[in-house]
């Protein structure tokens, strides 16, 4: 570890000396591209010279050790514990500051929530998912946008594809991925018997042109008239987009806007995210078929989590975390819960580096 610090601090120095140079100034790509990487580096070297710092400290301590004085003893024994316990802790920070950063991290996000078993119930619950990730986005500053929705007379949603756009989308949301459990009394349950129903979640990073290319052979674009309410609009126009990708059969429908041109950009934004999707879960099964994941995969097949309204509880089963605030968190606080899914995945991975096998809840 400590050669891999050592050549960290090293490119760090590189790239201070390269922005004080005056003509990089004059090539904002390279500037940005230096700044970016000098900002990755600069947590990772603050705490290894830490780190330093607290062995010189801990070295010079055991020296005066042997010192005739018995104060002085004293006091360097208390110095050389004291710079011992830092020098621990900051090796458990500097470890999970090398562990291999998701790529995908800092990208927008393309979020899919569908209603599952339980008809009318499971689609209000769908709805109430998508009510609880909107008010968590507009906590964090994030921008959404709705790409492709189909509701119910209730209220409820079948299917709704959203844009999430903003600093650290996909690194907050990707755990969210999977089916989802409710157990509640529907408003439409005249005995009051409580009813268990399931949406899915689906959180896909956002794919960008140089990440999937797609050949217009490929697709198969057609139109037709938008259903739903637009009075004259629906009866005069064909703004629906609906496109097919031949090679790997994914069909994406959008008709949300009145534009033809519109609906095309976000169903192919839809488009680009899925087989994205796809390539990465491809990639991860080829690399290890017993670990595949769960995050980059959207795999819907099992439950996750469980919401119980009759007593207030949030149960993510990956980690057996059950928490008692389950109104605070439909109304968007899941931060908690969220921060608690990572430290479980960080842990693992620690795990992992050390030789344990040890399987990741998180990653099925």
């Amino acid at each position: 570890m400590t050669d891999k610090l050592k050549e960290i601090e090293i490119k760090y120095e590189s790239i201070q000396a390269q922005l004080a140079d005056p003509s990089v100034y004059a090539n904002p790509g390279r500037m940005t591209a230096l700044m970016r990487e000098q900002k990755a580096l600069m947590p990772i070297v603050e705490i290894y010279r830490e780190w330093q710092k607290a062995k010189k400290s801990a070295s010079d301590a055991e020296g005066m050790m042997s010192d005739a004085d018995p104060e002085l003893r004293e006091l360097a024994r208390e110095e050389y514990k004291a710079s011992i316990s830092g020098i621990a802790r900051l090796e458990d920070e500097l470890q999970v500051l090398l562990l291999p950063v998701d790529p995908d991290d800092d990208k927008n996000v393309i979020m899919e929530i569908r209603g599952g078993v339980g008809g009318d119930e499971a689609a209000l619950f769908a709805a109430a998912l998508w009510r609880m990730y909107s008010m968590y986005a507009e906590r964090k500053r994030w921008k959404t946008d709705i790409l492709s929705i189909s509701e119910t007379e209730l209220g409820g949603i079948k299917e709704l594809s959203v844009q999430i756009e903003g600093q650290g989308a996909y690194s907050r949301l990707k755990f969210e991925s999977g089916a989802h459990r409710v157990q509640r009394v529907p408003d439409t349950e005249t005995q009051g018997r409580v009813h268990t129903s399931a949406a899915t979640v689906a959180v896909l990073p956002e794919a960008q042109e140089v990440d999937v290319e797609i050949s217009a052979d490929d697709l198969d674009i057609s139109t037709c008239r938008a259903g739903g309410a637009g009075g004259q609009h629906v009866n005069k126009t064909e703004s629906a987009i609906r496109i097919v990708h031949k090679p790997s059969g994914i069909t994406v429908e959008c008709q949300d806007e009145r534009s033809q041109h519109k609906n095309k950009d976000k169903a192919m934004k839809i488009l680009r995210a899925r087989i994205y999707e796809m390539r990465l879960r491809e990639m991860n099964e080829a690399r290890d078929s017993e670990r595949r994941n769960q995050v980059g995969s959207g795999d819907r097949s099992e439950r996750i989590r469980t919401y119980n309204f009759p007593q207030g509880r949030l149960t993510d089963h990956r980690i057996g975390l059950t928490l008692y605030k389950l109104q605070g968190m439909m109304d968007g606080d899941i931060d908690e819960v969220i921060d608690a899914l990572h430290r479980a995945d960080t842990a693992e991975k620690l795990g992992n580096n050390a030789g344990d096998e040890r399987k990741n809840p998180l990653r099925p």
